[in-house]
């Protein structure tokens, strides 16, 4: 007879797999409901029974080693399999669960007020919006779409694009209307308060809109009576809404504010290109039908312009 083999703890795998998702046995621990020191306690055990590293520790966190990057591969398309014969077996929700990840401007100004037009469409369908201007992992954070916005540079392999963005000065009805202050030219603008985007390039470095569009159109000596600054561009938006002030608008993120003249564009002519946005989709999740209907929603809803 055969000897057999030995087998390992599928609490062990369960551990190990949880700290390699969150490369932290902290996060590990809080999503298992156990202490720290028992993932730990298993991640060790599990290292000593394969007679191998799995881990090694970087500052605040974990980097797999290629031992543990092999292992994970195998247990992550292991669990997967098993997650998708539960489904199958129990009719579970999740078979019918979406989740995107999205910057916070994109969904707040252009996916959110769309959703419910998805959902009239797929009522069986459950759409998780996970909204990050930090990029998530997909695989590890079990994500199965991402929409993500490139300024520069060129988008990962398998990345399609959905929609180009277009940039330029908006304000609301009662601002363009203010006759103490028209804006018949680009250089009335500095008669009014500007609506500053404040953020943080990869490398650290600050960042804001103003400057680049000025720059765009060759008015870089152009200045303001005064800016109030947000370090969240839908905020931006939202005072420009109650008439604060001018806000660097971007088409067509914010169509439908344009379409019902909640906004208005006194500039559209000096539009210039600012990004694009591009759809990444999980490998594991692509074949998944409400995957596929939810893309064939998001495309069919740019095409249209809705």
């Amino acid at each position: 007879m055969a000897k057999g083999r030995s087998r390992l703890s599928l609490d062990l795998l369960k551990g190990f797999e949880a700290a390699a998702r969150h490369q932290s046995l902290t996060r590990a621990a809080k999503e298992l409901f156990v202490t720290q020191s028992a993932v730990s306690r298993e991640v060790r055990t599990l290292e000593e029974q394969l007679g191998s590293q799995l881990f090694r520790r970087v500052h605040r966190g974990l980097k797999l080693t290629e031992s543990g990057q092999l292992l994970y591969r195998a247990v992550g398309d292991a669990f997967k399999l098993i997650d998708q014969a539960t489904d199958q077996l129990s009719g579970s929700k999740a078979a019918q669960q979406v989740t995107v990840t999205t910057v916070t401007s994109f969904a707040a100004l252009w996916l959110v007020p769309r959703l419910s037009e998805f959902t009239s469409l797929h009522p069986d369908i459950e759409v998780r919006v996970a909204a990050s201007n930090n990029i998530l992992d997909l695989e590890r954070e079990r994500i199965d779409i991402g929409i993500r916005l490139f300024l520069a540079g060129t988008p990962p392999g398998g990345a399609v694009l959905l929609m180009k963005e277009k940039a330029f000065p908006v304000c609301a009805p009662a601002v363009l209307q203010d006759r103490s202050r028209p804006l018949r030219s680009p250089e009335d603008l500095a008669r009014h308060v500007w609506l500053r985007f404040d953020s943080t390039r990869d490398d650290g470095s600050p960042w804001n809109d103003w400057p680049i569009w000025l720059r765009a159109v060759d008015l870089t000596g152009l200045k303001p009576v005064r800016t109030v600054s947000f370090s969240h561009y839908d905020q931006a938006i939202q005072a420009a809404l109650g008439a604060q002030g001018l806000a660097i608008g971007k088409s067509p993120l914010l169509s439908r504010f344009l379409r019902d003249r909640l906004l208005v564009a006194p500039f559209e002519d000096k539009a210039v290109n600012w990004g694009a946005y591009y759809v990444i989709v999980a490998p594991q999740a692509a074949d998944r039908p409400p995957v596929k209907a939810f893309l064939a929603w998001l495309r069919n809803a740019v095409r249209n312009g809705s």
